[in-house]
């Protein structure tokens, strides 16, 4: 029950259909790491200005999940704010589900929780914590949540094997697949069923040489190749371990990366549409740095 004198968490958002609709079509997924507070302030202005309904970001080695979202919330005034994803390690279920309630309380719903198991690295190396089986860690996560409060929050998980996305379509309110094809949007939208969210996140390069598109590519695909939890669902999709050697070959690449002219990557962007996406991600490949080709980008894609 909520505490005397604080508003009712995730208000406007509380079904499953309401969050979808509150979501919108086309958002953008950005490494906040890379960016300062003036940085944050404004790719934030520019996402609003363009239009677009959602902005979502990792946790990974720099900003704490709960404590950025406060900052991209209080620093927008109508854009979805979605983690993809917090680390169910970095906190336990109990300061998750309060976390969220709290944003949204604040924020006037704004923003939606994406859990994920992240990775072994990310969790014994990096943390110190050990790494439990996924399924089972993350059922027992959300058990906990449910125990911390009765608010219905908007909770998606970071699901890309079939039983995990299992537990979405029967826990949660949808899922956030990253580094994904519309193969397997398709293949998720059908185990998700009808009525859920299906956030995918998709790297775009608006670049119409493709080798250069394909460097860039494997520059940012390269932190991922080693992890297993993306390796495995790269296999599943199809891919060989010929096509993942050496940071990719040129059709794993150009999976990944949807490259060329504005309507050439506006085609690949609706692909995942049309195999059952309600919400796409995207996420600009650019130099290091290259903030203007990002802006660049967002503004020539966003009305797709």
């Amino acid at each position: 029950m909520a505490q005397q004198g604080m508003a009712q968490p995730g208000q406007g958002l509380a079904g499953q259909a309401s969050a979808g609709q509150a979501l919108g079509r086309l958002g953008v997924w950005t490494s906040t790491d890379r960016l300062d507070a003036v940085g944050l302030k404004s790719l934030l202005q520019t996402i609003e200005g363009l239009g677009y309904s959602a902005f979502w970001y990792p946790e990974s080695r720099g900003y704490e999940s709960m404590a950025l979202g406060s900052f991209l919330l209080a620093n927008s005034t109508k854009l979805m704010v979605g983690s993809s994803i917090a680390n169910i390690y970095a906190r336990d279920a109990f300061t998750a589900q309060r976390g969220a309630a709290t944003l949204n309380a604040l924020h006037g719903g704004r923003f939606i929780l994406g859990l994920g198991v992240s990775h072994i690295p990310m969790v014994e190396g990096l943390r110190g914590h050990r790494y439990d089986k996924p399924i089972p860690a993350m059922r027992a996560y959300l058990d906990g949540m449910d125990k911390a409060g009765e608010e219905k929050l908007p909770v998606v998980l970071a699901a890309l094997g079939p039983k995990m996305l299992e537990l979405a379509a029967a826990r949660t309110q949808g899922a956030v697949p990253y580094n994904v094809t519309p193969e397997h949007t398709a293949l998720a939208a059908k185990i998700l069923g009808p009525g859920k969210i299906l956030a995918v996140e998709q790297k775009i390069c608006l670049e119409t040489d493709k080798a250069k598109a394909r460097a860039l590519g494997r520059a940012e695909l390269a932190r991922y190749m080693t992890l297993p939890n993306y390796v495995n669902n790269w296999l599943r999709l199809g891919f060989t371990e010929a096509d993942l050697a050496n940071g990719g070959n040129d059709r794993f690449i150009d999976a990944m990366v949807l490259s060329g002219d504005a309507e050439t990557v506006k085609a690949g962007l609706r692909a995942h549409f049309a195999a059952g996406a309600t919400h796409v991600a995207i996420q600009p490949v650019v130099a290091e740095g290259d903030h203007a080709g990002r802006q660049a980008a967002l503004a020539a894609l966003a009305d797709t």
